[in-house]
C-alpha cells in the first residue's frame, strides 16, 4: 500500500531498513498499545535527509512537541483528544509551508475536507485540552501504580513505570492518560476482565473524557502480524475524567473475575 516496503522496524533498524526511492519514515510514540517511548531526535539523526513523520495523537500537544526534536510532520487524531468527547471525526497535520501547500493538493483531490460543526467541535475540544490531559494523567498514574501490585497483573505498560530511555522529561512533559496491562491467564482472562467493568466502557477509541477498555489483540490490532502484535493477554485502558478512585474500584472487581 503507497508503495510501503517495510512496516515494523526498531528504532535502531530504521537506517538499515531506508531504501534509494524511501520518501517518509513514520513513528507512532507513544506506541499504541505498548505505551513504549522512542527518541524522536535520535530518529530524525537515523532517518537523514528523509522526512520523519510523527503521529502525536497519544501525547498530543500537550505532552509533546515532535517538530522540536526533529519531526517534519507531526500527525493528530483529533477524533481522540483534541476533540475530547466522543462526537467528531476528525485528522490534523503540524507541518511547515511547503508541507502544507502539498497536502492542501492532496486534500483538494480527495475532498477530506472538514465540516463546519466539526471545526466547531474541535474549537471546543482545544479550549479544555490541557486541563483534561493533565487530570487524566494523574488518574493514569495512581492506577498504573496501583495496578503495578496487583496479584491478577503481570505487567503495567505505562511511562510512569517503565521508561528505560528517561524521555519523561525529556522529550515528553508527562506520561500520558493512555495505560496497558496484561492479566494473568491469557486471552481468556482478559476478555473477562474487560467484559465485567461497569463503570469503564468495553470501547476502542482513546482520549476522551470516559474511561475505556479494550483487547487489542482481538479488536484493533488484530490483522497486525509478527512482532508489533500486542500480547495476548494485554489490556488497553484509556483514562477519562471519572474519580480515580471508581475507576480502581471497578478495576478492582474486574480483577477479581480471573482471582
Amino acid at each position: 500500500m503507497l508503495g510501503t516496503t517495510v512496516t515494523w522496524a526498531h528504532p535502531d533498524q530504521v537506517t538499515a531498513a531506508l531504501r534509494p526511492d524511501t520518501a517518509l519514515v513514520i513513528v507512532e510514540t507513544p506506541a499504541n498499545p505498548t505505551l513504549d517511548l522512542v527518541d524522536i531526535a535520535a530518529l530524525a539523526t537515523a532517518a537523514g535527509h528523509i522526512p520523519l513523520l510523527v503521529d502525536n495523537t497519544v501525547a498530543t500537544p500537550v505532552l509533546q512537541q515532535p517538530a522540536r526534536h526533529g519531526a517534519a510532520l507531526v500527525l493528530h487524531s483529533a477524533t481522540k483528544s483534541i476533540g475530547g468527547h466522543g462526537d467528531v471525526l476528525a485528522g490534523a497535520v503540524a507541518c511547515d509551508t511547503h508541507w502544507a501547500t502539498r497536502l492542501r493538493q492532496v486534500r483538494a483531490v480527495t475532498g477530506a475536507i472538514l465540516h463546519p460543526l466539526g471545526g466547531y467541535l474541535l474549537h471546543r475540544g482545544l479550549q479544555t485540552l490541557p486541563l483534561r490531559v493533565r487530570a487524566q494523567q494523574a488518574s493514569a498514574e495512581k492506577l498504573a501504580g496501583w495496578l503495578a501490585d496487583h496479584p491478577a497483573v503481570h505487567r503495567v505498560h505505562h511511562p510512569s513505570v517503565h521508561d528505560p530511555a528517561a524521555l519523561v522529561g525529556r522529550q515528553m512533559a508527562g506520561p500520558g492518560s493512555l495505560l496497558a496491562f496484561e492479566v494473568r491467564g491469557g486471552a481468556p482472562a482478559a476478555a473477562a476482565v474487560a467484559g465485567a467493568c461497569r463503570l469503564i466502557t468495553h470501547a476502542v477509541s482513546l482520549g476522551g473524557v470516559d474511561t475505556l477498555i479494550q483487547h487489542p489483540a482481538s479488536l484493533t490490532h488484530r490483522p497486525v502480524d509478527g512482532d508489533a502484535k500486542p500480547a495476548a493477554n494485554l489490556l488497553r485502558l484509556s483514562v477519562g475524567l471519572e474519580d480515580p478512585e471508581d475507576l480502581r474500584v471497578d478495576l478492582a472487581q474486574a480483577l477479581d473475575t480471573i482471582a
